[in-house]
């Protein structure tokens, strides 16, 4: 197990990392609870912690030197680092984070999604809710509760009006829209795959591409565009688009 911080080497793995693992670091400031949520993980067959630190410095530093698809971070660590998420996605554009909070707000919350964190989950949360917000992160989702799909759609509701108009709109394929009229629907990676007849990293790819060229950053923001600059034909809810896609 590694352990990052500022008075010790990094030790040496104990165990190799069984191909298609999620990998995890865990970065927070109390050891106890860095131990007790290597123990709910090392229960899954799946989901392998590959490094732990206590501070963002040693977080930096573990995302740098191990290779992870998952950070689950302290909250608390956040506090006064404005730029602390877009830095750690610097390092790892492919990394994941889920941020744990002892309490949240509406503008911090809606803050921690737009810089990009994937999943926002309360330091209470049972093992067996934490584990299945690890696997449908990894898997691609965004772990969101139904006051913050509110708190979101408000926020971008607000911030419509200085989107780009739709005239001004990147040109997107027929393939690119086909995919995006999938993910307002809800549909997952595999889901639009099977439909379109392709592959999961195929998928992965144009969502890629497509986030470039809308400038969002994930799918509920991506469907939100979408809606609100008429990208979308025909009548379609708002909310309940939001928690499709969402997966409440």
């Amino acid at each position: 197990m590694e352990n990052l911080d500022d008075h010790s080497e990094v030790e040496s793995v104990e165990a190799p990392v069984k191909p298609g693992a999620i990998r995890i670091i865990l970065a927070d400031s109390q050891a106890i609870y860095r131990v007790g949520i290597r123990k709910v993980f090392a229960l899954e067959d799946d989901i392998r912690v590959v490094a732990q630190a206590d501070s963002l410095e040693n977080l930096r530093l573990a995302i740098d030197r191990y290779p992870t698809d998952i950070v689950l971070l302290e909250g608390s660590m956040l506090a006064g680092t404005a730029n602390a998420i877009p830095e750690l996605l610097h390092l790892s554009p492919n990394v994941k984070l889920i941020v744990q909070a002892v309490s949240t707000d509406e503008n911090h919350t809606v803050e921690l999604y737009r810089r990009g964190v994937r999943g926002i989950v309360s330091r209470s949360i049972s093992p067996d809710l934490l584990v299945r917000c690890v696997r449908r992160i990894a898997a691609g989702e965004t772990w969101i509760d139904n006051q913050s799909v509110n708190w979101v759609i408000d926020a971008y509701r607000a911030q419509a009006a200085a989107l780009v108009s739709p005239r001004n709109q990147p040109r997107l394929s027929p393939k690119e829209m086909s995919i995006i009229a999938c993910i307002t629907q809800g549909k997952r990676n595999k889901e639009i795959a099977f439909q379109l007849n392709t592959t999961e990293q195929v998928i992965k790819n144009y969502l890629r591409k497509i986030y470039d060229k809308l400038g969002v950053s994930d799918r509920l923001e991506l469907a939100l565009y979408c809606l609100h600059n008429k990208i979308i034909q025909g009548e379609i809810e708002e909310e309940s688009m939001a928690r499709k896609v969402a997966g409440t």
